[in-house]
């Protein structure tokens, strides 16, 4: 069973997830460079979303390409001409990200019913929402990313397997994993950079 599963593992699929756990891990310890990972991560999955009809996570790496361009680019030189900080989600930016986990998982629940194929259409739609939001606050280099991206990933996990995109689901495993951790690290260096 095992073997199969390695075997049916496409090439774009193992190099989109080697890619995307270095991003994950350089994001962890704070490192702008993630995003140049992330960028190569991004463009194999979007390949491998597609062929599997997974439509709003097709989408949702286009986004993650958007905004891995900004986010690289805002994170080394924001409005200043140092790196920006780590910050908390304000309650300004939280009407934002309800805003647009509410919208985006609306639209891509109507698109996947109404024109695609789609036959998970609540899941992928949660799951982008999800990201879409987390990702934001990334890009923003807000705490809080750690946790929307986790609601992402947890998610993603049995919607993975159902696809048999198995490579894609341990990714995820892997992501919640290392959020959990980053999530910690970024705290504290909140924490120093107030003290």
């Amino acid at each position: 069973m095992m073997k199969e599963i390695i075997l049916q593992t496409t090439w774009l699929e193992w190099l989109g997830v080697t890619f995307s756990i270095f991003q994950v891990l350089l994001a962890r310890f704070n490192n702008p460079k993630n995003y140049l990972f992330g960028i190569a991560g991004i463009i194999l999955t979007l390949f491998v979303m597609f062929n599997s009809k997974l439509y709003a996570e097709f989408t949702l790496n286009i986004y993650y390409l958007i905004m891995s361009i900004y986010g690289w680019l805002y994170w080394k030189y924001g409005k200043q001409t140092h790196e920006i900080e780590i910050t908390k989600t304000n309650k300004k930016e939280w009407k934002i990200v309800s805003g647009i986990v509410l919208g985006s998982f609306g639209i891509f629940y109507l698109v996947l019913t109404h024109f695609t194929d789609s036959d998970v259409p609540i899941w992928d739609s949660l799951v982008s929402a999800f990201a879409w939001a987390g990702m934001w606050l990334m890009a923003k280099r807000k705490l809080e990313n750690w946790i929307l991206l986790n609601i992402s990933n947890i998610i993603s996990i049995p919607l993975m397997i159902h696809k048999d995109l198995y490579l894609y689901a341990v990714l995820s495993l892997i992501l919640f994993c290392v959020a959990i951790s980053g999530y910690f690290n970024w705290k504290k260096i909140l924490n120093q950079n107030n003290a």
